[in-house]
């Protein structure tokens, strides 16, 4: 057994050769388990010099796409095609997946917000500083795999964060195209404190993820899009051999480059009530706009409230539930990139 900086163990020998399975083993001792630990399944593909890729995904709970993409991938990637290490987490808020809940039912947090954790914080805490101490420094591409979660869907996107160092941007694009899907988001909002992209992009590592579909359901395109850009951005970094599969060859347009500037991008609820939109996904929308409206069914009497946009651009997200809080996001609009 490896002992690390950390509460959490491992069976995995990150620096050995081959193709490991195992576990990340972190304690959790409860009523009826007094010396319990939680199982984190990890899969770690090593072979001759190259670079490091960590894909993670299930960061929130009710996210599927991406931890189906990569069970796959740790099946069936074999060492001897591989050149470089790759470090596969499906499941990074693995209680939070379980339970299909967005944050950890044991100490309700979100793991996406949790870095950099803590050695001898909560379970989450404990999980995000063992990928930083660990995983993290050890890559130098890190993708994390997400969606929209139960409450909404995306038009299938990958997203890099803003850089304003002109190489370090050009090259999450660069990236970003290689991934292929309908859109390529750059997003302002992506390295804020306690995520995950932040500590990476504290490290001068590059940070990719995605928007895959959400609704909290899986579907056969999503999931195609996930693991074909998987496979593009292996081949890209020189990780695995062969030709990137461009957009075109699966029958879609060449990736769209928009951005998402600030807060403003969002659509909020500002009643409590059923949300009818009327846009869909992927549609062209005016400044202006009726987005949508709020209808009050204890008042049969009360108009309902149209949500109108702020600004013109691409609908790249909706909410999927009908009925809506004060507050809750209905609605992303994403701009044009200025290339």
């Amino acid at each position: 057994m490896t002992e690390i900086a950390s509460s959490i163990t491992t069976d995995i020998d990150f620096e050995s050769a081959g193709k490991q399975v195992g576990y990340l083993k972190v304690p959790h001792g409860r009523d009826d388990s007094a010396l319990g630990t939680l199982l984190v399944p990890v899969t770690v593909v090593r072979n001759a010099e190259g670079p490091t890729l960590l894909l993670a995904a299930g960061s929130h709970g009710d996210e599927y796409e991406g931890p189906v993409a990569l069970m796959k991938l740790a099946r069936d990637l074999r060492p001897e095609a591989v050149k470089g290490c790759v470090i596969i987490l499906p499941a990074l808020n693995l209680p939070a997946l379980q339970s299909g809940h967005r944050h950890s039912p044991i100490d309700g947090k979100a793991i996406s917000a949790c870095f950099p954790g803590s050695r001898q914080g909560t379970i989450t805490e404990a999980i995000a500083h063992f990928v930083r101490d660990e995983l993290v420094d050890r890559a130098d591409v890190v993708l994390d795999l997400q969606s929209g979660g139960r409450s909404m869907i995306y038009l299938p996107n990958v997203a890099v964060p803003r850089q304003e160092d002109r190489e370090q941007m050009a090259r999450a694009l660069s990236a970003a195209r290689a991934f292929g899907a309908p859109v390529g988001l750059v997003r302002g909002d992506l390295d804020r404190e306690g995520t995950l992209a932040a500590i990476v992009g504290a490290g001068n590592k590059l940070y990719i993820t995605t928007g895959l579909g959400g609704g909290g359901m899986v579907s056969p395109d999503t999931v195609t899009i996930a693991e074909t850009g998987i496979g593009n951005l292996l081949k890209h970094f020189g990780v695995i051999e062969g030709d990137i599969v461009p957009p075109r060859a699966q029958g879609r347009s060449d990736t769209r480059l928009m951005q998402m500037t600030d807060a403003e991008s969002l659509a909020l609820a500002h009643d409590a009530g059923i949300y009818e939109p009327f846009v869909e996904i992927g549609d062209a929308i005016e400044a202006s706009q009726p987005l949508g409206q709020i209808h009050f069914v204890e008042d049969l009497d009360r108009r309902p409230r149209q949500l109108l946009a702020w600004r013109a651009g691409l609908l790249i997200a909706r909410r999927v539930p009908g009925r809506v809080e004060r507050g809750d996001c209905v609605a992303i609009i994403a701009e044009a990139y200025p290339e």
